[in-house]
């Protein structure tokens, strides 16, 4: 769905709506998408049936073009050379594409579900710095993993002690943003809330949410994923209460 700024009542269909299914005019339990100003397209995460496709945005579209095929897609992230990365949650591992590439080059994970710094279990949401490093929030184990270029193994730059609610851990963590600084912002999922870490620091601050599971204006109920405007605004996607909010961040 395409929205525009101010209007919450509004919204229209710019790839799927035809019902689920593996139509190349269908989806099926999309899980990310991101937009290629390039060629005025999305590329989206077509979960459900194994597939990255893109949708261009003319208004006469009604169909999308697959990208990358026999992958368990959720997360999705463009660097700005244009290499496209995809998380493949069941094989746990990311990797990155030339696009119109179909195998991809390994960039994290790819040894296995585990909780090794070398593995990934559930890989979901994905954020490509300028310098290619890239930040995964590692689902199942409670964690977001930073993978430098070229590296063998991944660093713990939140959570990693266990599930649990404390500041110094996160429960299912979901969508990412690293700023130029470094911090790091990402949805605590089941903690329904939205945290930030700072470069090296060992337990995080709440910056919203965290007043339990809930439709308040202060509370989320599964937080899923979150995104800045140019202007500091910060949206995050709520996803059991079926909307997104907007908030000021200091």
């Amino acid at each position: 769905m395409q929205w525009k700024n101010g209007d919450t009542t509004n919204g229209h269909v710019v790839a799927g709506g035809n019902g689920q299914g593996d139509g190349l005019n269908q989806l099926y339990g999309p899980t990310d998408v991101l937009i290629d100003k390039e060629t005025d397209s999305l590329i989206i995460c077509d979960q459900e049936n194994q597939r990255v496709v893109r949708w261009s945005r003319r208004r006469d579209t009604t169909r999308g073009k697959i990208l990358i095929d026999n992958i368990y897609c959720w997360g999705l992230a463009m660097d700005e050379q244009r290499y496209l990365y995809a998380s493949d949650w069941k094989k746990g591992e990311v990797r990155r594409y030339q696009l119109g590439e179909k195998n991809g080059t390994l960039v994290a994970g790819g040894n296995g579900r585990g909780d090794g710094l070398n593995q990934l279990n559930v890989p979901r949401h994905l954020f490509v710095d300028r310098q290619q490093n890239v930040y995964v929030s590692d689902y199942w184990n409670h964690r977001v993993m930073k993978w430098t270029k070229g590296a063998k193994e991944g660093i713990v730059v939140a959570g990693g002690q266990g599930k649990g609610s404390a500041l110094t851990q996160l429960d299912r963590p979901s969508g990412l943003f690293v700023d130029r600084l470094g911090t790091l912002y990402v949805a605590d999922d089941r903690n329904h809330r939205v945290m930030r870490w700072t470069q090296e620091a060992t337990q995080g601050t709440v910056i919203v949410g965290g007043n339990g599971a809930g439709a308040g204006a202060n509370q989320f109920y599964y937080p899923r994923d979150l995104s800045f405007d140019r202007h500091g605004n910060l949206y995050v996607v709520d996803s059991n209460n079926h909307r997104v909010q907007r908030f000021s961040i200091e």
